[in-house]
């Protein structure tokens, strides 16, 4: 009877041999927790679609800033829910506005919580368009100074990070042109250089208040079947300024996480987004999976296609799992 000389289960035989041989390891510094805030006092109002996730005022978010800390997450991204809109976004760069409020609030009591804030115009416009209208077409060149003032109005509030994630060409230019002029040279662009128009952002959209009104984001967001152009664009946001490129989604794109990867010497963020996130919650309610088991695989599987964080809105829960582990 033939043995084989080279048994792979042998470094599969136990807990101990299996983690000493472990190719990709997840820790809570991997991760960045995707937060909604908006105005008001203890208002923590349930997204239904996202069990879990809450649009909260700024002093909630000062609570989840705290667990960031005592969890090992580095760092929160802010989506704001605006005081009010307009057809051109003029709150995304009011200093009043929630976004803004957080981030000083969270530097002053956590400073060492990274604030990575999002740049874009979608949740402030009336239309829900990531850009300005005109003759009922989202128009680039028009959106670029605004996202610039939106950028720089979060460096001033006191963000570590600033994440456009428009899909308008140049805004990467624009926004990095504004923070050097004004003084904010050492402020990082972490860019959705990656952004696909995808059905995986419906949850989102509830949390965010973002919906667009009329039409779709195909005219700006990315085809899902194109691979080179997504490289095209790597290129593009890194010659104009990019520090750290972002992916989105991060699950059914995990070839494109990978390509971004090897194609630069810049760190590579994948965003999970809502959908990945809510197919996962609405199947462990229903008993049909494990939750923790699969949520930690899916995000393995992001770190090991190359991904150096992760956006996702699992950060907390899987940073528990971790630590439980005593990982």
């Amino acid at each position: 009877m033939y043995y084989p000389v080279s048994r792979p289960r042998r470094l599969r035989r136990t807990a101990g041999i299996r983690r000493l041989v472990r190719e990709t390891d997840l820790c809570a510094s991997d991760f960045i927790l995707p937060l909604f805030v908006t105005h008001g006092q203890r208002v923590k109002n349930a997204v239904s679609a996202m069990p879990g996730v809450f649009q909260l005022s700024v002093d909630n978010i000062l609570r989840e800033a705290e667990e960031c800390l005592e969890l090992g997450i580095p760092g929160v991204l802010l989506f704001g829910l605006p005081a009010y809109k307009d057809e051109k976004g003029s709150s995304a760069c009011d200093p009043d506005e929630a976004v803004q409020r957080a981030v000083t609030a969270i530097k002053k009591e956590y400073p060492q919580v990274l604030v990575i804030t999002d740049v874009c115009l979608c949740e402030y416009t009336s239309h829900g368009h990531c850009g300005l209208i005109e003759d009922g077409d989202v128009k680039n060149d028009p959106t670029l100074n605004l996202l610039a003032r939106t950028a720089l109005s979060h460096a001033r509030a006191g963000a570590d990070i600033v994440a456009p994630s428009d899909m308008m060409d140049g805004r990467v230019g624009a926004i990095r042109g504004a923070l050097d002029e004004h003084g904010f040279q050492h402020i990082p662009i972490m860019s959705y250089a990656v952004k696909y128009a995808s059905a995986f952002y419906g949850p989102f959209r509830e949390a965010a208040g973002a919906t667009p009104q009329f039409g779709d984001r195909r005219s700006y967001q990315m085809d899902p079947a194109n691979l080179r152009e997504a490289l095209k664009e790597v290129e593009q946001d890194l010659a104009e300024g990019a520090d750290i490129i972002i992916v989105k989604p991060a699950l059914a794109y995990l070839d494109v996480v990978r390509a971004v990867k090897d194609h630069t010497n810049v760190p590579v963020a994948c965003y999970n987004v809502s959908g990945e996130f809510s197919l996962v919650k609405a199947a462990a309610q229903n008993g049909w999976i494990d939750e923790k088991k699969v949520a930690m695989e899916m995000l393995t599987g992001m770190k090991r296609a190359g991904a150096d964080m992760i956006i996702t809105y699992y950060a907390k829960d899987a940073a528990g799992w971790l630590k439980e582990e005593g990982r």
